[in-house]
């Protein structure tokens, strides 16, 4: 065994340890929540690893077995994003309306029927209406009841560590995705047409697609055996009370009567907070983070059109972002917040905001910039070690991009959750739900802008076809310049989010 064995091997000891850990620290404080809570999580790493895979194959999938164009594409996947935010906002009532477990349930049964579609057919209307669509609900139906669960399912005490575990356990399932992508494209050489038994011709995607629609009956299985109307008190103890209230009919019926109790409940929200001051801050603030946010929209659907290629087909490139973002989340997020714990909010969003935003460019420098670390031990890791890149395909540009990933990511590690406890911080007490739902709005208008824009970028720097891409860094340049208005509006603006922090502390020191 070499060194450089040595290094490697110690480092994943480490990493493991220390992940086993960090579980442990929230297993230990969380041990006598009801069962519920451990199935949640559960599913929600596999559920999470099945989204994760398909999410980065869409754009791809569209593009390649349904033939839209980039552009199109890209349009197309924009606006089904918005949708999933508007079918966010609107069933978020859902849970209160027939329960956790009929929720998990009813969200569950709306992947499985969206999911099946993708492996059958190539159809852009068929997959459009009776695949996004009802994968969009089901989304949007399991987002918010994730959050109510961890908060049912655990006391005042240890709510912060049940929202911490769920973060981690996100940032577990979704590198659980990137690593499902990688593992059915490499072998196959990136998109191919393969004769699967009993089934016929697929593409890779569509296996992508298949092995998420199996995923989700464990899921499925977990959720079943849920007790429905289980709280859990203050007191540490286990109590089941019934929905607060009771709807009847199909499944149908109860969606379409919760929707628009959902809608009216969302403008009267709307006509209570508008005239608050603090609320056009809060809407500012979001508004001004949402160009780091959409950075997050180009990593997972404009990035797999840019990976394939300017690197290569079979390259892993979802374990270039969708695995190492992740996996050093779950590590670098604790100890940030350990170690900044006494500094404001608003100051580490600023610092990280601005780290974030400056790995972007370290896409967009010269292919050779990091030339002289192709065969040195960094280089053996990369290429050898990791990615398994075959010796022709082997470029510096490897390395640019992961040298991103790492700065941005802890970048992210550092403003993410602050942003998170800026917004409960502004919130005024008693409507932190109301300032949650309506957290949505700027995103939903910045995703009509994100999705075109991605095709046009991977069209016009990374035409499919061209034999090279020597324009390829103008993409992250133009990402880059975006995302670089949030800290540059935080800097501009910042009396005005200070004054708001201050404000707070002085409600909360007077109550």
């Amino acid at each position: 065994m070499n060194n450089l064995d040595l290094l490697i091997y110690s480092a994943i000891t480490l990493a493991i340890v220390s992940f086993i850990f960090i579980i442990w620290g929230y297993v230990k404080t969380l041990r006598n929540s009801p069962r519920e809570l451990w199935f949640l999580y559960a599913s929600k790493i596999i559920e999470y690893g099945a989204y994760g895979a398909a999410n980065l194959s869409f754009v791809l999938y569209l593009s390649k077995d349904c033939g839209l164009s980039d552009i199109k594409a890209g349009s197309f996947i924009g606006f089904w994003s918005i949708f999933v935010t508007i079918a966010t906002i609107l069933v978020g009532s859902v849970v209160d309306a027939i329960g956790v477990r009929r929720t998990l349930l009813m969200g569950t049964i709306f992947l499985i029927l969206g999911r099946i579609v993708f492996p059958l057919t190539n159809n852009i209307y068929l997959v459009a209406t009776l695949g996004f669509f009802p994968i969009a609900l089901g989304i949007g139906i399991l987002g918010p009841v994730l959050s109510i669960g961890v908060k049912r399912w655990t006391t005042r005490e240890t709510s912060t560590l049940g929202f911490g575990l769920l973060y981690t356990l996100f940032n577990v399932g979704w590198a659980l995705g990137g690593w499902i992508f990688d593992r059915v494209r490499v072998p196959l050489g990136g998109h191919a047409i393969v004769q699967v038994p009993f089934v016929g011709s697929m593409s890779t995607y569509q296996i992508i697609f298949a092995t998420s629609f199996f995923l989700t009956f464990p899921v499925l299985f977990l959720t079943y055996f849920m007790r429905e109307g289980v709280e859990f008190t203050a007191e540490g103890k286990v109590v089941i009370n019934p929905p607060k209230e009771k709807m009847v009919g199909n499944i149908f019926t109860v969606m379409g009567a919760v929707i628009r109790k959902a809608a009216a409940d969302t403008i009267k929200i709307f006509k209570s907070v508008v005239s608050e001051k603090s609320f056009w801050v809060y809407i500012g603030m979001l508004g001004l983070l949402v160009f780091i946010r959409l950075v997050f929209f180009h990593f997972h659907y404009t990035f797999p059109k840019y990976g394939t290629r300017v690197l290569g087909e079979a390259v892993k490139i979802g374990s270039i972002y969708s695995v190492l973002n992740p996996v050093m989340i779950v590590f670098l997020t604790p100890a940030f917040s350990v170690l900044t714990r006494k500094i404001s909010s608003y100051r580490m969003m600023i610092v990280g905001t601005l780290i974030s935003c400056s790995a972007i460019f370290v896409a967009s420098l010269p292919g050779d910039t990091f030339a002289s670390l192709m065969n040195t031990w960094v280089g053996e890791i990369v290429f050898n070690r990791w990615l398994e890149v075959p010796l022709a395909l082997q470029k510096p540009v490897f390395l640019n991009l992961v040298f991103m990933v790492i700065i941005f990511t802890t970048g992210e590690a550092i403003w993410s959750p602050r942003l998170l406890q800026f917004s409960a911080e502004i919130a005024p007490h008693g409507k932190d739900g109301t300032y949650v739902a309506m957290s949505y709005l700027p995103y939903f208008l910045a995703k009509m802008i994100a999705g075109p824009l991605s095709g046009w970028l991977v069209q016009t720097y990374t035409p499919e076809g061209a034999s090279s891409y020597p324009n390829h860094f103008w993409v992250w340049i133009w990402i880059g310049g975006m995302a670089f208005i949030s800290p540059l509006g935080l800097i501009i603006f910042r009396k005005v989010f200070y004054r708001a922090e201050m404000e707070h502390g002085e409600r909360a020191a007077r109550a």
